[in-house]
C-alpha cells in the first residue's frame, strides 16, 4: 500500500489498483497550498464524518473524477441532495466488500455536523483490509475501550490516528490506542492545522520511542510505502 499526505486528515491510500481518498481538508489549508486539488482523482472518497475539515474538497474532487463516496448514511444522504449520488452508505459495526477490499465502520467518539449545520449522523473509524493488509483510520475520536474489539478482530499492519489533541485524542492517548488495537505502527494527523491542533514534533516523537512505537509524522504531499 502506498500513503499520500494532503494535510490535517486528508491522505490517498493506494491500494489493490485502486486509490481512495480520506476525509478531503486541502484547498482552504494554508499548510496545503502546493497540493493541485484538481490532479486528485481517486476512485473512492471515504468520509470519518461531516465536519468542514474533512469534507471541504468533497464536491470538486468528485466532479473531477469518477469517485463515489463512502460514509455513514446521512453524510452521503447530505451530499445526495446536492447531487452527488455516486456513493454507497454504511453505519457503525456494517461492513462491505469492495473492489479494493472489505471496509468496516467502527466507533469514533465525537461530534459531527456537515457544514450548513445540519445533522451529519454518529462519527466513525474505518478498518480495510485486503490481500496486501490491513490498516484503521480512527477518524476524529477520544480515546475509547471500544479500540480493543479492533485489536482482537485484526490483524493491523498499520494505524491512521489522530495526534493534535484539543479536539481528539493527543499524543499520550494515540499511545494507548496503539496497545489497544495491538499495533505499534502509526501514521499521526490532525495536527499543526491551526493553533489549537498545534504540537511539538520532538516532543511527540520522543514519547512514541518511549512507548516502542514508530510514530510517522508525514510531510504534506509526500508518500510512503507501507
Amino acid at each position: 500500500m502506498k500513503f499520500t499526505f494532503y494535510g490535517h486528515a486528508s491522505f490517498l491510500i493506494e491500494t489493490q489498483g485502486k486509490k481512495l481518498l480520506f476525509d478531503p481538508f486541502i484547498s482552504p489549508n494554508e499548510l496545503a497550498k502546493e497540493i493541485d486539488v484538481d490532479q486528485i482523482q481517486p476512485d473512492y472518497i471515504i468520509l470519518s464524518h461531516g465536519h468542514a475539515d474533512h469534507v471541504a474538497d468533497v464536491e470538486r474532487i468528485y466532479n473531477n473524477s469518477n469517485a463515489t463516496i463512502i460514509s455513514n448514511y446521512e453524510v452521503v444522504g447530505w451530499f445526495g441532495a446536492k447531487g452527488l449520488e455516486r456513493a454507497h452508505p454504511m453505519n457503525h459495526g456494517g461492513s462491505w466488500t469492495f473492489d479494493f477490499g472489505t471496509i468496516k465502520l467502527v466507533n469514533a467518539v465525537h461530534s459531527s455536523s456537515m457544514p450548513d449545520g445540519s445533522y451529519g449522523g454518529h462519527p466513525a473509524g474505518i478498518v480495510i483490509k485486503n490481500d496486501e493488509g490491513s490498516f484503521y483510520y480512527a477518524g476524529d475520536t477520544a480515546l475509547t475501550k471500544d479500540m480493543e474489539l479492533i485489536g482482537e478482530e485484526f490483524d493491523l499492519d498499520f494505524s491512521i490516528m489522530p495526534v493534535g489533541d484539543n479536539f481528539t485524542m493527543g499524543v499520550a492517548d494515540a499511545m494507548k490506542a496503539c496497545k489497544m488495537v495491538k499495533c505499534n505502527e502509526l501514521i499521526g494527523v490532525h495536527f499543526d492545522t491551526f493553533p489549537y491542533v498545534a504540537i511539538n514534533h520532538n516532543d511527540a516523537l520522543a514519547i512514541a520511542q518511549e512507548n516502542k512505537v514508530n510514530l510517522v509524522l508525514p510531510e504534506i504531499g509526500k508518500t510512503l510505502s507501507l
